[in-house]
């Protein structure tokens, strides 16, 4: 039977918090044709069907369009697949695990379409609402202390399909890293933590903490296979 596990990508420091994650270790046993409608209902920001874990092959979806890369899934299946690279629709990604923080490296150029947005404070970064469906991704984001490279952040999908906030996002953090050019220690969401810091060659590594938080769930109908 296929089944699900699900991570939090991200902890903080306390293991709490997290953006929660669906992998399918065996989803080549799901048909493509089933994908979409399995990740909306299970309704996390993200879920990936591995095709082949011995080669990190990656397909990953929304709950209503399918991505050919996005950060939080990629660490995720760094820290549970353990291989050196992930291949996904856009191409090949390093990715590493030191014991406490899964890493991978990658082009922010492949995050071009999250555009961060600056605010004065941290603490206007907290009282923002939630923008209606259909505003497009905004990720905002305010100093909580420059010096440091300690960001307060907030990332809005507004694609309209029950994700109104993303409790941490990988490839937002990759835009913003290549727009400050510095190594960010980011808070977002109720207290998920993201770590980056840019490469001489123009990559970025995005690093955080993922724990299982259940596994052998069941997929729904369409995905359960044989």
């Amino acid at each position: 039977m296929t089944v699900l596990d699900v991570l939090r990508v991200f902890c903080g420091p306390d293991g709490r918090h997290g953006n929660e994650l669906g992998v399918v270790r065996d989803g080549s046993r799901v048909p493509a044709a089933d994908r979409q409608s399995i990740a909306a209902e299970l309704g996390y920001s993200e879920t990936v069907f591995v095709d082949d874990p011995e080669r990190g092959v990656v397909d990953i979806y929304t709950p209503s369009v399918p991505l050919s890369f996005a950060g939080h899934p990629l660490v995720g299946c760094a820290w549970l697949l353990d291989l050196p690279e992930l291949l996904t629709p856009a191409g090949v990604v390093a990715a590493r695990y030191d014991g406490e923080f899964s890493w991978i490296t990658a082009d922010p150029a492949r995050a071009k379409e999250r555009i961060p947005v600056r605010y004065d404070s941290a603490a206007e970064v907290e009282a923002l609402p939630v923008p209606p469906p259909g505003s497009g991704w905004r990720y905002a984001w305010a100093w909580d202390d420059e010096a440091a490279g300690r960001v307060r952040a907030r990332g809005f999908p507004g694609r309209g399909d029950g994700v109104d906030e993303d409790e941490a996002t990988g490839a937002a953090a990759l835009a913003l890293t290549r727009r400050l050019g510095r190594a960010l220690n980011i808070t977002q969401g109720r207290g998920s933590q993201i770590l980056t810091a840019p490469n001489p060659d123009g990559t970025v590594d995005l690093g955080g903490r993922v724990l299982l938080d259940h596994a052998g769930a069941a997929l729904p109908a369409a995905g359960r296979g044989a």
